[in-house]
This record gives structure tokens, C-alpha cells and sequence, in this order.
């Protein structure tokens, strides 16, 4: 279970899917273990459709990696569909590409499915979701002003090693 604290918003709650994503997964909660997610931001809002957040840069840091996403296009079976509340690695037009960003799916979106990493689903904090993904954005799909992650809270998830690959 991970909780995502979103200042003057609330929490979302999600269970992630070892099965799924293993890696993915593991790379998540790392990051989130290292406190790298604090002071993030969701960056990219298009509603009916996600929201993106997790990106260091807003912060001033780096990942020296990047992971292999796990799906279907890049040679993995992930059967994790990209219903609404699934959180899914975001990445280049690269398959191999995903380091810290994420998005959340706010309507369901199947053209997404084998397409991107799925690596969990929200079960609580819904209501969140739904206030974040109905932000006013500009035309580049920032919402103003950005909703800041204060913190990812990780609760009884395993501690596994992340496959790498160069940066």
C-alpha cells in the first residue's frame, strides 16, 4: 500500500500489483522510500483522461537510471488494464525510458493498455482524483497553480531490488 499526501487536496491510497509489474513496482517504492517524491508536483493534467506527477526536475534532482517499462509492446505480459484509478510509469516515446514519473488514469483509457506500465490501482481517495483531474490548465495541460506532492508513504511493501539501465 502507498499513500500519496497531495497538499490542500488529501490522499490518494493505492495497492500496487507485484504481479503485474514487479519491477515497476519496486522502482516506485524506492523512489518513494528515498523521499524523492516530496516537494514533486502533478505537472500534466488532461481531465477525462489522467494525472501526471512525479517528475524530479521540479525539484532539482535526478534518477542516473532508467527502468524497462512492463508491458505488452515491450515484450511483457501485463494484464493490468488502464481502468480508472490504475497508476501506470510515464515515459519518452523510449520503451525503456520510466524513472519517476507517473500518471493516474481518471476515465478509463484501453488504447493505453499494453502500451505503458501498470503497476496498481487507487482504492480510496477517489474524490481526490477527481478535484485534481478537474483543475483549470493552460494550453500546455498545467494545471495553476501545481499541486504539490508532499509525500508518498509506503506501508508493508517489500524492499526489492530495481533492474536498472543506463541513463
Amino acid at each position: 500500500m502507498v499513500i500519496i499526501h497531495v497538499k490542500d487536496y488529501g490522499d490518494l491510497k493505492l495497492s500496487l500489483d507485484w504481479e503485474a509489474a514487479p519491477n515497476t513496482c519496486a522502482n516506485f517504492v524506492f523512489v518513494a522510500r528515498q523521499g524523492l517524491y516530496q516537494g514533486t508536483v502533478f505537472h500534466r493534467i488532461i481531465k477525462n483522461f489522467m494525472i501526471q506527477g512525479g517528475a524530479l526536475e521540479f525539484v532539482g534532482k535526478k534518477l542516473n537510471y532508467t527502468i524497462k517499462g512492463e508491458f505488452q509492446t515491450n515484450g511483457v505480459d501485463n494484464l493490468l488494464k488502464h481502468e480508472r484509478g490504475v497508476i501506470s510509469m510515464a515515459r519518452t516515446s523510449d520503451p525503456d525510458s520510466a524513472t519517476t514519473q507517473f500518471f493516474i488514469v481518471h476515465k478509463t483509457s484501453p488504447h493505453l493498455d499494453g502500451q505503458y506500465a501498470a503497476f496498481g490501482k487507487l482504492v480510496e481517495g477517489f474524490d481526490v482524483l477527481d478535484k485534481l483531474a478537474n483543475l483549470p490548465t493552460n494550453a500546455y495541460d498545467m494545471p495553476h497553480p501545481l499541486p504539490m506532492i508532499e509525500s508518498v508513504e509506503v506501508i508493508d511493501e517489500p524492499e526489492k531490488e530495481v533492474e536498472t539501465l543506463s541513463a
